[in-house]
């Protein structure tokens, strides 16, 4: 392996003097575009153009941000670094009938941008919606609730079909939509909804190209006093280093980009302005396989996969360190409190032990031809793409380390970028042999685990997943998330979170590779606010929106 390690830290030499010789050059003739006052220059999604797309539902098409979490808001937003709940479009809950009945108080004076009054009856309309249309019900609430009906303008009641104690979280992050729109919507799961009408903080389309869209804020916004700046920008940058070149040269004021050696070429080029902050609390990494195509239904060779991945060299080559490996259960520090740590320890499948996997490969009758390449029972040689997104330049040289050592296997492994609505539409359909991949979040273990292995989330080929990518169900994993699904004693939780871990450990439904850092970047010469190590108010990062975050920073930013 140490051709291999030389040839990689060569490898980072070149890109890190390449950004060096940029950064330089540029320095000496580049023409800044600079963003008028008070306009909020974000860096989030790397795209060649933009669709003008604000729907919160559709998983069809990928919204533009913040429509999830900037237009659009839930009902309550919770805070993944602090770990609790914050009040938003509702303002209590309280659960009765033995926990089949949840009523959730709306708070009251909220008004929808177009000046329609906000209330009961849109919340409704909006679960009802997607009770009519399960193509929106991409958190799956219609898999746990009987109704939702109105009790009076600022009450609704969630009715439950069993006890499920972690629908909470999945009713607190819903988008709301308005009725008086979306009623005369002929089909909601294409509708671009071009000009939304919404209730968060930013949402009036002042400007949309297939460049660049801008968005004012809501001349009818709830929090008196707030968003207390006038716009966001969003350009289009078509990769990761074209982004990180913009967030450099003080184009951008606020990112969710990788960027190598953030130290030197991002702080240092000005130091009392550029900062950054990446907690591990993102969504672990994986690289999954298909296990509805053979030979990815062995977990023989799954574990033989993980331990042909050199993870330390991974994690220094793709993430110049910004990670660590991934242990065995995949959590990431965002569940720091719920992880055994010895049931992490026993699993050795996430080792880096090339001699080991072929053992294990050889035992389980995998054989190799003439040419030492591993042949299925076809004779054909195993070839395979490892599916990535084109640009996410983190990922692709992660899949470049992965393919290497699957050729010490006798795989013949390559790297297929596509860009991300591509990727997204194969990753979801399932039409891949392995991907990098993200995990779901959630307030507990539960919905982390559910979406690795829960036989409900198995889709067939060809059926949009949001996730459960690889199509892995446990019957084992089933019955400890139904217990987890009907306990709300914290210590009971605890453990049943320990036989989820355990489960995972033992059946490697998916191979962990590193918790993903919460990527956040920000220039403090325009605006301040941004949450930091110093002021951990918040994740700092735009791409944490699924359950609100981001509009935590959103509100709290202010110009200079």
């Amino acid at each position: 392996m140490t051709i291999k390690l030389r040839s990689f830290a060569r490898l980072s030499s070149r890109v890190l003097a390449l950004i060096a010789i940029i950064v330089t050059i540029g320095g000496c003739v580049r023409d800044v575009p600079k963003a008028p006052p008070g306009v909020l220059v974000v860096s989030q999604e790397q795209q060649t153009s933009w669709v003008r797309n604000f729907n919160p539902l559709t998983t069809a098409t990928a919204a533009r941000w913040p429509t999830l979490a900037g237009i659009y808001e839930p009902l309550f937003v919770f805070n993944s670094v602090r770990t609790e709940y914050v009040p938003w479009l509702a303002t209590e809950r309280e659960w009765r009938e033995e926990k089949l009945l949840l009523r959730v108080k709306l708070r009251p004076n909220v008004l929808w941008s177009d000046g329609a009054t906000y209330s009961a009856t849109d919340v409704a309309f909006t679960f009802n919606l997607l009770k009519e249309h399960p193509g929106l019900d991409r958190r799956g609430v219609w898999g746990f609730l009987e109704s939702v009906s109105v009790v009076d303008s600022h009450t609704v009641d969630f009715r439950f079909a069993r006890v499920f104690i972690p629908g909470f979280d999945e009713i607190a992050a819903q988008q709301i939509v308005p009725e008086h729109i979306w009623k005369d919507v002929a089909d909601p799961v294409i509708f671009a909804n071009e000009n939304p009408v919404a209730t968060g903080p930013f949402t009036e389309v002042r400007v949309f190209r297939s460049q660049v869209f801008e968005l004012g804020k809501n001349p009818n916004y709830w929090q008196e006093g707030l968003p207390k700046f006038e716009a966001i920008r969003c350009p289009a940058y078509p990769s990761n280093d074209r982004a990180n070149l913009a967030l450099a040269f003080d184009e951008v004021d606020w990112a969710g980009n990788f960027i190598p050696a953030v130290e030197r070429v991002f702080v240092g080029r000005a130091p009392e302005s550029h900062g950054y902050w990446f907690p591990l609390t993102g969504s672990s990494i994986f690289l999954y396989a298909n296990t509805t195509r053979k030979p990815f239904d062995d977990i023989r060779v799954r574990k033989a996969l993980s331990m042909a991945i050199d993870r330390e060299l991974l994690v220094d080559v793709a993430l110049y360190r910004y990670s660590r490996p991934a242990d065995a259960t995949g959590l990431s520090d965002g569940y720091a409190a719920w992880r055994n740590d010895s049931i992490a320890a026993s699993g050795d499948w996430v080792n880096f032990d090339v001699e080991a996997a072929n053992a294990l490969l050889d035992a389980a009758g995998y054989v190799r031809d003439e040419k030492g390449m591993r042949v299925g029972a076809d004779g054909k040689p195993w070839k395979y793409d490892i599916l990535t997104v084109s640009g996410w330049s983190d990922w692709v040289r992660a899949s470049q380390v992965i393919a290497r050592g699957l050729s010490e296997l006798g795989i013949d492994a390559s790297v297929r970028t596509a860009d991300f609505s591509a990727w997204f539409q194969r990753v979801q359909n399932g039409e891949f042999d392995l991907s990098m991949g993200w995990s779901f979040e959630g307030p507990t273990p539960y919905l982390f685990y559910r979406w690795l292995m829960s036989t409900d989330t198995v889709k067939p080929i060809g059926e949009a997943a949001p996730g459960n990518w690889h199509r892995y169900g446990s019957p084992r994993a089933d019955a400890a998330l139904l217990a987890f699904e009907k306990e709300a004693d914290p210590e009971l939780q605890r453990a049943l979170s320990d036989e989820l871990q355990r489960t995972f450990v033992e059946e490697a439904p998916a191979i962990p590779l590193y918790p993903n850092p919460s990527w956040a970047e920000y220039n403090t010469s325009r605006f301040r606010g941004f949450p930091s190590k110093a002021s951990p108010y918040a994740d700092p990062s735009p791409n944490k929106f699924e359950r609100g975050d981001v509009l935590l920073v959103l509100t709290t930013l202010e110009a200079r």
